[in-house]
């Protein structure tokens, strides 16, 4: 660690100057002591830091901008989710920067993305806070070595300084925050958010740009591996399961978020988790509630006694999205490499509010590759402002805010890749069955638990399935450990009416999503749905 005024060349080279101390990759306990000693946040029962992230309590999509410039123009899949920036107005802003630096402190850390050591890259995190540093520490690959350390040449690099806002009717932003990704120059800048999950997903964004042009298919999964060395995927977004179900104690965690596919096999992203934690329950979860009790986890938004210091993981007054960010070495049953062979199974989640879909069902390869597209799952009220009922939200490729090239590509890829390995691939249901949200109640944690058993050990393979009547779905007779009335709960004539109509909606819904790969996709995966 460098604590000096003494220019680095690298930064100079960037147009940081006269920059007041520099904390060059320091360890965790001495960025503990920079947030404590700069009031950033508060050191809570039994070690973790609590901070707070203003107005921003969550990622912000609209003032997600990625720069038009010649390198990437013509790959980029541009549109409401890839939001085109002109690159005089990112230089503009980019000195803008480099004059609000100066003699302010920064903290830079330098570490990896991609655990197989023959995809990683190297990348450097520049941050004006001390947290937001231990943040991208905790959340990417440490180097071993002080070798490493003084031989580390980035390939990509972030700059995040949340006190630094935008002029929007200068600036041409819509609001005072900003993450614009610059892919040519391989520089992301961040400023006027203080939620840390942009740094985790600007660097998501730039892997899943540079990884399929080397035909290694980037997903935003989780992933373990059983001790048969058989590895398995959990596709499928925020609230659906993707981070309680990869943590299992009987197999060992490879990560849970953010993993690349190479001829190798599967590979981690991330050093760290980011998971959320709100309503946590030690009996349900027991090795992440642990991970909100350690020292080195930072945690987001997370209520706490102001006396006693303790926890209140039930509270959502400040948000619901509470976060925990914490290295993975935290999990007892996590893989130390972050790497596994070829999955054999693969299991995409959704939380349907809805009630119709099945709690599982086996997908052919037409249908694993039609749903990993439409990327299904539904928003209720209280997970994001403005809803008030459920809503059917469809994010391509499980991911669609991190996916800088058209969906296709990555679909292509992860066909090749069934095919080539021979992966069964499941649907998952872990939201309602029969009763939609407000009326029913969501699966159990244990019955999802015992479906993704019956999935990995091969029981369900062996079981017969019958249709869905609505969709179609190839659905397993019976699963052990799940109750009958859990699969196929019993309705009245009327809630059997009304449950065909919430089938009817959905499957509209599926349907109007999907015109937008008309043509782009083989035709025998646009019919599943008809």
């Amino acid at each position: 660690m460098l604590n000096a005024k003494n220019i680095r060349p690298e930064l100079e080279q960037m147009g940081f100057r006269n920059l007041g101390d520099i904390y060059w990759n320091p360890s965790t306990p001495v960025l503990y002591e920079e947030v404590v000693r700069r009031r950033e946040g508060f050191l809570v029962h039994l070690g973790p830091i609590v901070v707070r992230t203003g107005h921003h309590v969550g990622r912000s999509p609209k003032d997600r901008f990625i720069v038009r410039e010649s390198s990437s123009e013509d790959k980029i899949w541009w549109g409401q989710v890839n939001q085109p920036f002109e690159e005089s107005v990112f230089n503009a802003i980019f000195y803008r920067l480099q004059a609000y630096l100066q003699n302010k402190d920064i903290f830079v850390q330098d570490c990896y993305a991609g655990a197989d050591p023959q995809y990683r890259i190297p990348i450097r995190v520049i941050t004006e806070t001390a947290w937001h540093n231990l943040f991208a520490r905790n959340m990417f690959i440490q180097m071993k070595s002080k070798e490493e350390i003084e031989t580390h040449s980035p390939r990509f690099t972030i700059v995040n300084v949340p006190r630094f806002h935008a002029v929007p009717e200068l600036d041409r932003t819509n609001s005072e925050a900003f993450i614009l990704i610059h892919l040519g120059k391989k520089l992301v800048l961040i400023g006027g958010t203080s939620y840390a999950g942009e740094i985790k997903k600007s660097v998501f964004t730039m892997l899943n740009y540079f990884y399929p042009q080397e035909s290694v298919l980037s997903m935003h999964c989780s992933a373990n591996v059983g001790k048969d060395g058989k590895s398995a995927l959990f596709f499928g977004l925020s609230g659906t399961g993707k981070t309680t179900l990869s943590a299992d104690p009987e197999r060992i965690l490879i990560g849970d978020d953010e993993h690349g596919w190479s001829d190798r096999g599967i590979f981690n992203f991330e050093g760290g988790c980011y998971a959320k934690v709100i309503r946590l329950r030690k009996e349900a979860e027991p090795e992440i509630y642990e991970c909100t009790r350690k020292f080195g986890t930072i945690l987001e938004n997370v209520a706490f006694d102001q006396e006693t210091r303790r926890l209140d993981l039930d509270d959502d007054s400040l948000t619901e999205n509470t976060r925990a960010a914490y290295p993975i070495s935290h999990i007892p049953s996590a893989s130390r490499d972050g790497v596994a062979g070829h999955p054999s199974h693969i299991v995409m989640l959704t939380y349907d509010a809805f009630g119709v879909l099945p709690p599982v069902a086996k997908l052919t390869l037409e249908q694993a590759v039609y749903h990993f597209l439409s990327g299904y799952t539904a928003k209720v009220a209280g997970t994001e402002a403005g809803v008030k009922e459920p809503q059917a939200t469809f994010s391509a490729c499980f991911g669609a805010p991190f996916m800088a090239l058209p969906p296709t590509v990555y679909a292509e890829l992860l066909m090749k890749k069934l095919r080539e390995h021979r992966v069964e691939c499941y649907l998952l249901n872990t939201g309602y069955m029969g009763m939609p949200y407000g009326r029913g109640e969501r699966i159990k944690i244990q019955y999802s638990r015992a479906m993704v058993k019956a999935i990995l050990d091969g029981t369900l393979a062996q079981i017969p399935c019958e249709p869905d009547p609505h969709f179609g779905l190839p659905v397993p007779k019976y699963v052990p450990g799940v109750p009958e009335e859990a699969l196929r709960p019993k309705l009245s004539e009327a809630e059997r009416l009304d449950h065909e109509e919430r089938a009817k909606r959905l499957m509209e819904g599926f349907k109007k999503n999907f015109k937008q790969f008309e043509g782009k996709v083989a035709k025998e995966i646009g019919e599943v749905m008809r």
